[in-house]
């Protein structure tokens, strides 16, 4: 990191993070901002590596910065250093772009060693913060398997309909699956109607991605039009 933006608005704070900066990025050029405003006009002026920056500006939200950086200097690492530690600026400030979150309520040599991680790829965040970040997507992964659940579970077939399912998946044709159910062709027509009502498609692809999705068949399917 040859360049450096701290935007840091208490300026024993400020001082502080230049310590930090200066013993993990020996040789490191550092800018200080204490306003939002001083800080765009740096951006227009400076290419940076690596900008630590406060939520709570004087005269704004640090989330401005993190932005004004994702679009001026997309290669600009952007890390929050903040007292903030709830849900509602994490990820304001994650989804603006940051690379990184880190509290201010740490020892020195900590912040150090974690923003060294910067160097080996891996976004520099104060523990508490990554359980939050875990707990918020391991929370999400179970919403969306409930849901998907919940849709599957609200779309179920009958054995019979799920066996013309997969035959038609597997490009049999009416005639074709009529013979080996031992039904009438018109009774799978109707079966194969009633499937395409529950499930909500139109054509025998869309029937075949979702028996594919349902596991009745394999990925690769080849079939011929009814």
């Amino acid at each position: 990191m040859q360049t450096v933006l701290i935007v840091e608005d208490t300026p024993h704070l400020s001082a502080w993070l230049s310590q930090v900066v200066g013993d993990a990025f020996v040789g490191a050029s550092i800018q200080s901002c204490g306003t939002k405003a001083d800080a765009m006009a740096s951006i227009a002026r400076q290419h940076f590596d690596l900008a630590l920056i406060d939520l709570g500006l004087p005269d704004g939200s640090g989330v401005d910065v993190i932005k004004l950086l994702r679009d001026r200097q997309t290669d600009c690492v952007c890390v929050v250093v903040t007292i903030f530690d709830d849900d509602d600026h994490l990820f304001d400030s994650l989804q603006a772009g940051a690379f990184g979150y880190l509290l201010k309520d740490q020892e020195q040599q900590t912040l150090k060693a974690q923003l060294l991680r910067i160097v080996q790829g891996e976004p520099p965040l104060t523990p508490s913060i990554a359980r939050r970040v875990l707990n918020y997507f391991g929370q999400a992964a179970t919403r969306r398997a409930t849901l998907a659940q919940s849709i599957e579970a609200a779309v179920a077939l009958t054995d019979r309909e799920t066996e013309v399912l997969g035959l038609v998946a597997k490009g049999f044709t009416i005639t074709e699956i009529a013979k080996l159910l031992g039904i009438s062709r018109y009774t799978v027509a109707d079966y194969v109607k009633t499937i395409y009502k529950k499930l909500n498609v139109s054509s025998r692809a869309e029937a075949a991605l979702e028996a594919v999705r349902r596991g009745l068949v394999g990925s690769t399917l080849s079939g011929q039009n009814t």
